[in-house]
């Protein structure tokens, strides 16, 4: 997808279509997430959405101008009140480890409880596609996340001798992982079950290691 914003519509501040009702914004997000985590994305499409949803074709489509426009709109609103929620739980978690450990926890239970979401993001939704797209950044929740590990770098806790971005790797990809074994189980048990076993895990990979690593790399 091109990301020059010549030929491309606007996506709207909050995700959303703003002239509708609120119930009807939330028939179109359940849609959405719906139609595009039980489909495969390339069959889903903007009148399977627009039929489930009960709002007209043109409406969404005048909106948002692609089914790829539209999913990626309403992702970033979910991932948003990820980051709120996140933002909200930490204020007052002065000890790193304990917030790290509950950053954790909120994801794996906000997959939890929101698994059409996980789905999307983890196993349906084309990559190279969402990545072309400013939705795709989510600067707000990796800005959060990176605040935290560079101050643990500072303080001697976590590993200095790589990015504070390759820790973050570490523990969204831990998440991913999580999620999508989860539900080639069947999702028995909640998400959250072994959620302070895999923080131990995450934790003994990101903390300053007991010797630098050969010629410091």
């Amino acid at each position: 997808m091109n990301r020059s914003t010549a030929n491309k519509k606007s996506l709207p501040a909050t995700g959303r279509l703003p002239s509708l009702r609120p119930e009807v914004r939330q028939r179109l997000e359940d849609a959405v997430l719906e139609i595009f985590s039980e489909s495969d994305f390339h069959q889903a499409n903007i009148r399977d959405v627009a039929k489930k949803a009960g709002i007209s074709f043109s409406t969404i489509y005048n909106h948002y101008g692609s089914k790829e426009r539209l999913l990626f709109s309403v992702v970033d609103v979910w991932l948003g009140r990820l980051t709120d929620r996140i933002t909200d739980h930490l204020q007052g978690i002065e000890d790193l480890k304990e917030k790290v450990r509950k950053a954790l926890w909120l994801q794996l239970d906000y997959y939890d409880r929101h698994p059409r979401l996980g789905r999307i993001l983890f196993m349906t939704l084309p990559m190279k596609t969402w990545m072309a797209d400013e939705t795709f950044q989510q600067r707000k929740m990796i800005d959060l996340f990176l605040e935290a590990l560079k101050d643990g770098q500072s303080r001697g806790i976590l590993n200095p001798y790589v990015r504070a971005g390759i820790l973050l790797d570490v523990i969204l990809g831990l998440v991913q992982r999580s999620f999508f074994m989860w539900i080639s189980r069947g999702q028995k048990g909640s998400l959250t079950d072994q959620s302070n076993a895999l923080f131990e895990i995450v934790w003994r990979a990101i903390t300053i290691p007991e010797s630098p690593p050969p010629n410091g790399n």
